[in-house]
């Protein structure tokens, strides 16, 4: 999350997309925890 957010930041948003979204997509449960809801509103975000 941390490098992803700091990609974004630094206008690299696809890059931080590359990372996050496999280690995202590994999980199949938990989704209603802070951590997936927060890496799944970045995803959203790098989206968009």
């Amino acid at each position: 999350m941390s490098m992803a957010r700091l990609w974004r930041f630094q206008g690299k948003a696809q890059q931080a997309r590359e990372l996050l979204a496999p280690i995202y997509g590994w999980f199949t449960e938990g989704f209603d925890t802070l951590d997936l809801k927060e890496a799944k509103a970045l995803l959203d975000e790098l989206v968009s």
